[in-house]
């Protein structure tokens, strides 16, 4: 062992008299620890919430929306015959959007029509399979041969429906009678609800059909945009790169990163304002470990005089307190990097903390990113490293003959 590390363990070690110091050491650890430990959880818990939000709007919006510059189009039977044909794209769909009003025998609201395609081999609504979503949709006998709709579970909360009830929809867009603009109106039948745990989807959104929706809109075999669904979501710019060849103007595309730039700034933003705060605690805790490297040079002046009479050099005695002080801000790296990962084990594995119901998720969200820990990690050790500076160079030109004199 080289006799700078020999020396730093020794220091440790504080004795009876030290037992200041040794107090500052241990607070310096335990500041570190703590403040490692609040930054992988924090981290873990804001990464699990972009996580969740993310699986809640991909359960409801397509991966890519293929749009037209003049509205709603027709004539897409080709474009969505090329589009499934893309190795890239798991399902295309056309989709058509209006707005109308909702009416009860209790209530009324405004609500966002969605008319999707069941047809289509795969799940355009998350919980729905496709057989589901066919059966659901369709007239049924049960329904009394009405058309089927789904709404959003806090709609039918407000207007007081359940599985089973009928309501009807009213679109602005309807006709001229002589008694002036009528809206056109059509009775469903609430087939299901769902819940996507986001209240702005679930009190203001209804799938029907997209025959029943271009009628009810009066968009006679038009869509408003071709959802895309693709493997993999984080992939979306290339796919649409890809797209460029078939999809010329007046189309244009929308990925789901763009229509939720603003949700995702703001977390991302937050995630970012959370570990800058945290660090404080570390660099906090920084400053204890210079302030105790400060005090232990004013203590063992005599022991660095000695050592440099010996023929230490002024790199050995900054080696030395460096040590010291890395071996402090290691420790509480470790210990509160390892404490903070056991702790976000148990809260994703434990419900121990239960949120309010104005939250969409019922617990914390967690999910531990190696790359996320790992910049923590090292962040803290570079932070203590730094605070390490000042002192050891300190010691370092300290004069022999002086500290002998007078220690």
């Amino acid at each position: 062992m080289a006799f700078e590390y020999f020396i730093a363990g020794k220091y440790l070690k504080a004795k009876r008299k030290e037992g200041f110091i040794s107090l500052i050491t241990f607070l310096s650890v335990t500041g570190v620890t703590v403040g490692v430990m609040a930054l992988v959880v924090v981290i873990a818990v804001m990464s699990g919430a972009e996580t969740d939000f993310r699986k809640r709007i991909l359960g409801l919006e397509p991966h890519i929306l293929v749009m037209n510059y003049s509205g709603k189009f027709d004539n897409y039977s080709d474009l969505l015959s090329d589009l499934n044909q893309k190795k890239q794209i798991k399902g295309a769909s056309p989709i058509l959007f209006s707005q109308a009003m909702i009416r009860s025998s209790h209530s009324f609201s405004g609500v966002m029509v969605r008319g999707i395609d069941p047809e289509k081999g795969f799940s355009i609504v998350k919980g729905f399979g496709p057989d589901q979503l066919k059966k659901l949709l369709g007239k049924e006998p049960e329904n009394g041969y009405l058309p089927g709709i789904i709404l959003g579970k806090d709609l039918a909360n407000s207007i007081g429906v359940i599985k089973g009830d009928k309501v009807i929809l009213m679109s602005p867009h309807g006709f001229i009678s002589p008694m002036g603009h009528l809206p056109s109106m059509k009775r469903f039948s609430v087939t299901d609800t769902f819940s996507s745990g986001m209240y702005e989807y679930d009190n203001s959104l209804a799938y029907v059909h997209l025959k029943e929706a271009q009628q009810l809109s009066g968009a006679k075999n038009q869509v408003s945009a071709i959802g895309i669904w693709i493997d993999d979501v984080f992939n979306v710019k290339s796919v649409k790169e890809s797209l460029a060849d078939i999809l010329t103007y007046p189309f244009y595309l929308r990925d789901w990163m763009e229509i939720n730039k603003s949700l995702f700034s703001a977390l991302k933003l937050e995630k970012t304002a959370m570990f800058i705060i945290l660090t404080l605690i570390i660099l906090v805790a920084a400053f204890n470990i210079a302030s105790a490297l400060i005090m232990m040079v004013m203590e063992k002046t005599k022991d660095i005089a000695v050592l440099k009479a010996m023929g230490a050099t002024n790199k050995a005695i900054r080696k030395i307190f460096m040590i010291k002080g890395m071996i402090i801000g290691m420790s509480g790296t470790f210990i509160g990097t390892v404490s903070g990962v056991v702790i976000c084990f148990l809260l994703k594995k434990y419900d121990f903390i239960q949120l309010p119901d104005a939250y969409p998720f019922s617990t914390l969200p967690v999910q531990l990113e190696f790359l996320d820990v790992l910049v923590i990690a090292v962040s803290a050790i570079i932070i203590c490293f730094f605070s390490t500076l000042y002192p050891s160079y300190k010691a370092s030109k300290m004069d022999p003959v002086e500290a002998l004199r007078y220690g």
